[in-house]
């Protein structure tokens, strides 16, 4: 059995605020069928101790980055689980990255560096007779930790340390003045180490020097290499090639499945997509929308260029004018919340919108509109077309990353062979997406067809099955072969 430690700062159902949520959450369930044992290493935030309640203490710090912390014992979704208990850092009314109004905390430097000290220190036996055969890193909010190992580790040889970028925009960069407070030797601070532009770099620093690296999705890890998509760790990453990998995030079946999510109005499946009909309506009666031949689009997602929503937003009228209507979910930049909200209004009985998050909605959606529009610039992976494939919801999305590993566009081979699961498109502008958007049009209108593309990709397999593998095999691959026996904590 191989023992792993995969630190990040959130994990569903504990504490989520997207994608790294869900797969941080499914990873312990879907490595444990291939002889691999996830321990879970999280921050202390009020919903984990909420969770945890009375602990056992597996370790104490008198002093963690300035502050009085302990490492707690528990378990999620049966599986073991770490808590950084450190009240200062984490006990905060808001948000796990920022206060209410959402600006970040300040400090955010001082409380993740903490979380990848102790994570190394647990990865390099700070605990007697406890050790774990790897270090799995999530984000950057882990990358001190693999820098950690190399420069500053606990009384026992590292375990070697794995890397995982889940979205490279988001890249943990602070100044300068933060280094001396960190706890790492002054030769840290170099271009091999963990400088960046002047600063320091989180993010950077893991992928300096964890033994190995991955993203999440083969497209993914392509495009990081070039500077479009690097922004800025393009040349690091294209060093270390040679190390890096790209494997697919998985979807829990137990959680999205069509055929017992109790969020539905109706469950159904391949053999009865008709009873989809009864969700759409149900979306059209909470939503107040006006019944239609066209489809019913849906879109769950933050509210940013990045996720091509500007383009979106100049293209509703569009996409009421061909006949189609519209359910949004998500939250973000102000401007753009203003913008659908207004097209909502002028579009009344044609678009809804939704400001927030709402996991059953989510649901409900891809349990009820025809077609998920997901026209992000770029997409390490996306889940959302996952959840829409599995559903029925045929996605609508922009060939970028994960989208373009996931998707078959439905071209005319494609359609001709059956396999078609989805329609893409290249480059994120109101002429690709116009055009996207009629396509989608002609091919809902084409019954027999639809159909076809809907059962395809419900056929598809996006389970953690087979990333699950290549996650183990990896595994394996850095610790040379050689697992630890089991071995308990002290309570």
């Amino acid at each position: 059995m191989i023992q792993v430690l995969s630190v990040a700062s959130e994990a569903f159902p504990l504490v989520k605020t997207g994608g790294l949520g869900d797969v941080v959450g499914a990873l312990p369930q879907a490595l444990s069928s291939h002889s691999v044992m996830i321990t879970t290493l999280l921050p202390g935030y009020p919903a984990v101790h909420e969770h945890i309640g009375s602990a056992a203490l597996v370790h104490r710090y008198d002093n963690l980055m300035g502050v009085e912390a302990r490492i707690l014992a528990s378990y999620i979704n049966g599986y073991p689980l770490l808590v950084l208990d450190a009240p200062v850092l984490f006990l905060r009314d808001g948000g796990i990255y920022g206060d209410r109004t959402g600006i970040e905390w300040p400090d955010n430097w001082r409380r993740f560096a903490a979380l990848a000290r102790a994570a190394a220190d647990l990865a390099s036996g700070v605990v007697p007779n406890w050790r774990f055969d790897l270090l799995h890193a999530h984000d950057w909010h882990a990358g001190l930790a693999p820098a950690y190992l190399h420069y500053a580790p606990g009384p026992t040889p590292a375990a070697p340390s794995l890397m995982t970028i889940h979205n490279i925009a988001f890249q943990g960069r602070f100044g300068v003045s933060t280094f001396p407070f960190l706890g790492l030797p002054p030769q840290a601070y170099g271009i091999e180490g963990v400088e960046y532009y002047g600063g320091v770099g989180f993010l950077k620093a893991g992928l300096a020097h964890a033994t190995a690296i991955t993203t999440v999705s083969p497209g993914y890890a392509l495009e990081i290499q070039q500077p479009a998509f690097g922004l800025g760790l393009e040349g690091l990453i294209s060093t270390r090639k040679s190390d890096l990998y790209g494997i697919l995030n998985g979807i829990d079946p137990l959680v999205w499945n069509s055929q017992s999510d109790t969020a539905l109005a109706a469950r159904y499946d391949i053999q009865n997509l008709a009873a989809r009909s009864i969700n759409r309506h149900a979306i059209e009666s909470s939503f107040g929308l006006e019944p239609g031949g066209g489809p019913l689009f849906a879109v769950i997602s933050r509210l940013s260029a990045h996720k091509g929503m500007d383009v979106l937003a100049d293209q509703l009228d569009t996409l009421v004018s061909l006949g189609g209507r519209l359910v949004l979910l998500g939250t973000g930049e102000p401007a753009l919340e203003a913008k659908f909200k207004a097209s909502a209004a002028r579009h009344s009985g044609k678009i809804a919108v939704v400001l927030g998050y709402d996991e059953r909605l989510a649901h409900i959606l891809q349990g009820g509109a025809d077609a998920i529009l997901i026209p992000s610039r770029f997409e390490p992976c996306g889940l959302t077309q996952l959840y829409g494939l599995a559903y029925g919801c045929v996605p609508v999305a922009a060939r970028t990353g994960g989208l373009g590993d996931t998707i078959i566009d439905a071209n005319d081979a494609a359609l001709a062979q059956g396999v078609a699961t989805g329609i893409l498109f290249d480059g994120v502008t109101d002429e690709s997406l116009a055009n996207a958007l009629k396509r989608t049009m002609l091919l809902y209108a084409q019954t027999s067809c639809w159909k076809k593309i809907q059962t395809q990709g419900m056929q598809s397999d996006f389970s953690w099955r087979q990333s699950g593998r290549r996650y183990a095999d990896l595994y394996a691959k850095l610790i040379g072969g050689h697992a630890t026996p089991p071995t308990t904590p002290p309570a």
